[in-house]
């Protein structure tokens, strides 16, 4: 028996020669090409180029989106950095009203004046610093000279090291290199004297905009109630609630920044100078303001005042006294890190350790110092109106307020007042004023 091959009839059934003009009729014309073998691939279906035109015009929409939001962006950052000059003291004076609006209120409670109370916090604020930097300086000029002799003899101590083993270097390559720093210095001697006056150009821009701070500070808090009534006034009945609420929680998150990392700040103070203190190294209260303020910087803060104050130990003290310090320090901020941070940021900020290194990276490669400060609070800003938008989104109605009020306007063409109304069980004449210290006509500021 022959088998047949694949795709050749076999001999016992071909057709008869008189059947020959009836089958070619009825075969097409590619029948007679022996069939290839079979893909591993299915067929092309016919929806498979409306499809991919679908996907292709779905790709080119999102990416068009996609390029105009970076675009949008884009400008709104060019313009932000053209008006940083304006913005700074803005963002300075609303920070220093955050710490400052406490105090205040509570003399407004006991019916001071607005502007009577504000002076009265602004001035004893500003006589509080320069009473603690009063008698810090003294003490750093006090003991710059013992900490230069220190200084002196650790080189020293560095240089006979140097020249010992294992490293035996000579005199003459020691002071080979010298010359070529002092050659170095010399040669970029018009470089740093530009430098320097670019420093003090800018130590002078940076009094300017804190003085410009202050007095906006003083302003927001003597004024800042009426703020919020003001601007959900300009907006309609249906956006003012959102404004209000938006407001509200910006407001929330940027003092409860600021109590965080005082309360962050002090601890640290407290026990790093303490530990100071108990091994007698100079400096101990510039050192501990300094991991004060260091403190609200997050994570490269408290790094550099450690770094500061474990230099200090080993210049006047020794490595075995920079060592003690060094494990301080350490200890002091893993505890802080690990155990307040989280409980702190859990009930504030609720930022993640990985967004906040990223706050602080960005804002101090955009701005210097002062973006270092600043990149953490915008961030939980940014934090704030996504996940308000988000639960907007979702229907939780985040305009409500935790008592089951939110704000609406209500008034005249004698002027706007913005009250609270009831959401959650309305009634016949519940709608009720906001609190005292916020309840104010929705005009501007005089």
């Amino acid at each position: 028996m022959r088998s047949r091959l694949p795709g050749r009839p076999d001999a016992s059934s071909a057709p008869s020669a008189g059947d020959d003009a009836t089958a070619t009729a009825r075969t097409p014309s590619f029948a007679a090409v022996p069939t290839a073998a079979v893909t591993a691939s299915p067929a092309p279906g016919t929806e498979r180029g409306p499809r991919l035109k679908r996907g292709v015009r779905a790709l080119a929409i999102a990416s068009a989106q996609l390029l105009l939001i970076v675009a949008g962006l884009v400008v709104i950052g060019w313009v932000l950095g053209r008006l940083w000059p304006v913005l700074l003291p803005v963002i300075l004076g609303v920070l220093f009203a955050t710490v400052l609006w406490p105090p205040t209120r509570m003399l407004r409670r006991l019916h001071f004046p607005p502007a009577l109370a504000a002076l009265v916090v602004l001035v004893a604020s500003l006589a509080v610093v320069g009473a603690l930097f009063s008698w810090i300086v003294p003490q750093v000029a006090g003991q710059a000279g013992q900490l230069a002799d220190s200084a002196t003899a650790g080189l020293q101590d560095v240089q006979e090291w140097v020249t010992g083993p294992p490293l035996n270097l000579g005199e003459d390559q020691i002071g080979q290199a010298v010359d070529q720093v002092i050659n170095s210095v010399q040669s970029n001697a018009q470089n740093i004297a530009g430098y320097a006056l670019t420093g003090v150009g800018a130590v002078g821009s940076g009094l300017i905009n804190l003085v410009l701070a202050l007095v906006l500070a003083f302003f927001f808090i003597k004024d800042g109630p009426r703020w919020m009534p003001w601007l959900a006034a300009q907006t309609g009945p249906k956006v003012a609630p959102h404004v209000a609420a938006l407001s509200y929680k910006t407001w929330t998150t940027l003092s409860e920044f600021i109590r965080q990392q005082a309360l962050v700040g002090f601890i640290d103070a407290f026990f790093i100078g303490l530990g100071l203190w108990i091994l007698d190294v100079p400096l101990v209260l510039p050192l501990s303001v300094l991991t004060f303020f260091g403190a609200f910087i997050p994570i490269i803060g408290a790094f550099v005042a450690g770094a500061f104050a474990v230099l200090i130990a080993l210049v006047s003290n020794g490595w075995q006294t920079a060592l003690i310090v060094l494990v301080i320090v350490l200890v002091v901020q893993q505890v802080e890190g690990n155990v307040l941070q989280p409980i702190l940021q859990g009930r504030g900020l609720n930022l993640h350790a990985a967004v906040v290194i990223l706050a602080v990276t960005a804002g101090g490669s955009l701005y210097g110092i002062l973006g270092t400060f600043l990149g953490v609070p915008v961030a939980a800003l940014i934090a704030v109106v996504y996940r308000y938008v988000r639960d907007e989104l979702d229907g939780r109605t985040p305009e409500v307020a935790d008592d089951g009020t939110r704000v609406q306007v209500t008034g005249d063409d004698t002027g706007a007042t913005v009250v609270r109304e009831r959401v959650a069980t309305p009634g016949p004449g519940e709608a009720e004023p906001v609190a005292a210290d916020e309840e104010a006509p929705a005009r501007p500021p005089a």
